[in-house]
């Protein structure tokens, strides 16, 4: 270890670059990230590595992969890191009328009206800032934000734990059947595959499609389907043309209304089971700015979606509700 090199304090720079290296194996999706250049972050690194004075990557290797002490390392620092930005996070002054920057990912299932009145509220409140919005699977908001790519995401809430983000639950959305308007079989012989009318599901890539084909095979129920899609509007058309029937939630539905009319709505038969949305953020994101967007999305599902569904079905009262 050089002499200059052991008189420098360690540097909060190396560590965060160094964990996204860790995590992306590439000194130039380091750079892309972060917008330094590749000679930056390598010198970075080296500094980290001679100031420790051990080798923290198998430099020989690409993608660049850890050394045993290097994935002790990371391990050790991952979650001083995360106090570190969430301490940041709750120091901040949090003037969100000063924001400059905000990166928003949100799921579909919020994009027709919910989303665009959120973002003008949100530049009403925030007139500094430039603003980025990013439609995408919850899945990869989270992966994203994971990468720092966002800042905060709507998102269905995974079942494990999100370790280096944080979650603020938001709406809880019941799972329902809906039929096409015209459907001449009772609700429980459809659902239990006695009917020919054929299952139109979600791709099985989707949080969701999981929760339903897990709920479906813990029922011993295995209906027969030609059709799966990631788009609920397309689902909905195809019922609405009694080409089968499918299994959505009532903020799916809210959004169908050009289908409505030819579609109906059920109770699913049974057990009862639902989705919960979340906003997801990362851990120096403003709590300010997590509260803003907290109390319109709010204010907005139940303008858009709850109470108008409420009124349509009354059953809906108990299961389709914000979170406290």
């Amino acid at each position: 270890m050089s002499q200059a090199s052991s008189r420098k304090d360690l540097s909060l720079k190396w560590l965060e670059l160094f964990q996204i290296c860790a995590h992306q194996g590439s000194l130039q999706a380091v750079a892309d990230e972060t917008g330094l250049s590749v000679s930056t972050v390598s010198h970075h690194l080296r500094n980290l590595e001679e100031h420790l004075g051990v080798e923290l990557f198998n430099h020989a290797r690409r993608p660049m992969v850890l050394t045993p002490k290097g994935r002790v390392f990371l391990r050790n620092i991952e979650e001083a890191l995360f106090s570190i930005r969430k301490a940041k996070a709750e120091a901040s002054s949090g003037d969100i009328a000063e924001a400059s920057y905000l990166r928003v990912g949100t799921i579909e299932d919020l994009d027709s009206d919910i989303i665009p009145e959120l973002a003008v509220s949100l530049s009403a409140n925030m007139p500094l800032c430039n603003f980025m919005y990013h439609t995408d699977t919850s899945q990869s908001i989270i992966e994203m934000m994971r990468n720092r790519h966002l800042d905060l995401g709507v998102t269905t809430q995974p079942s494990e734990r999100l370790r280096d983000l944080q979650d603020r639950p938001l709406l809880r959305d019941p799972f329902v059947v809906v039929l096409p308007l015209a459907a001449e079989f009772s609700l429980k012989d459809v659902v239990e595959g006695r009917s020919r009318l054929p299952f139109l599901r979600f791709s099985s890539s989707q949080i969701m499609a999981r929760q339903i084909e897990a709920h479906l095979r813990r029922m011993g129920v295995s209906s027969s389907h030609r059709f799966e899609c990631s788009n609920d509007q397309t689902l909905m058309a195809m019922v609405a043309a009694g080409a089968g029937w499918t299994i959505t939630t009532p903020l799916l539905y809210s959004r169908a209304k050009r289908f409505q009319p030819k579609i109906r709505m059920h109770r699913f038969p049974g057990k009862s089971f639902s989705r919960s949305l979340a906003i997801v953020s990362t851990p120096d994101c403003s709590h300010s700015i997590l509260d803003l967007v907290d109390s319109r999305l709010r204010t907005l599902i139940t303008d858009h979606a709850i109470t108008p569904l409420h009124n349509e079905a009354p059953w809906l009262k108990d299961s389709f509700v914000l979170i406290d």
